[in-house]
């Protein structure tokens, strides 16, 4: 390996250390952000999906299941929003989990 390939895969190694860590250091402090939260992270694994303008993919959204790299992260975050929205708001969150 180069020294350019053992940088460059460094650099990817520390990019997903860094967002993985920022979304587990995320706090919740308000319903809304909460329920937002909840709402744009599905609580089970989605199909990969391809988002297409004029039949053209634009980019694509890699299936959100363990093969990625912030999976635990994001379901982390779904689950404090959904015991922000219990514990602190009293909201009921059965509809968010179904």
């Amino acid at each position: 390996m180069t020294a350019l390939n053992h940088k460059s895969n460094q650099n990817s190694v520390n990019f997903w250390q860094f967002l993985q860590q920022w979304l587990e250091s995320l706090e919740i402090k308000e319903a809304q952000t909460a329920r937002r939260i909840v709402k744009l992270i599905p609580g089970q694994c989605p199909f990969a999906r391809e988002i297409q303008i004029f039949g053209k993919v634009i980019f694509r959204i890699p299936a959100l299941c363990k093969l990625n790299p912030l999976y635990e992260q994001l379901m982390g975050l779904r689950f404090r929003a959904l015991c922000f929205l219990a514990d602190s708001c009293g909201e009921d969150i059965t509809p968010y989990c179904m």
